[in-house]
């Protein structure tokens, strides 16, 4: 019997106002960094500044890819507050 990987739908709210929402495809993990390769490494690229944190570019979780989502964005924003766009799991499991 094979094993089956888990996958999970995504969420990135955009915008402080107007509250739009993106949901991915049900994505493994391995698909979902794949995905987000592009967000984790502006915020890698912003990681030396002052007050900016880490990016793991490699999360071993989903847990761990939204966090590095989030401080990827925050990493990236003008201000350092990146809460024009917010990373989530959403709520409703995919069983494939």
């Amino acid at each position: 019997m094979s094993k089956v990987e888990k996958r999970y739908v995504v969420t990135c709210v955009k915008g402080m106002y107007t509250q739009r929402v993106y949901k991915s495809n049900p994505l493994t993990l391995a698909e979902a960094i794949e995905y987000y390769r592009y967000t984790l490494e502006v915020g890698a690229s912003w990681a030396h500044e002052r007050g900016n944190k880490k990016i793991n570019l490699a999360p071993k979780t989903i847990a761990g890819l939204m966090t590095a989502l989030n401080n990827a964005s925050n990493n990236a924003a003008r201000d350092g507050n990146g809460s024009s766009y917010s990373y989530e799991l959403a709520v409703d499991k995919v069983a494939v």
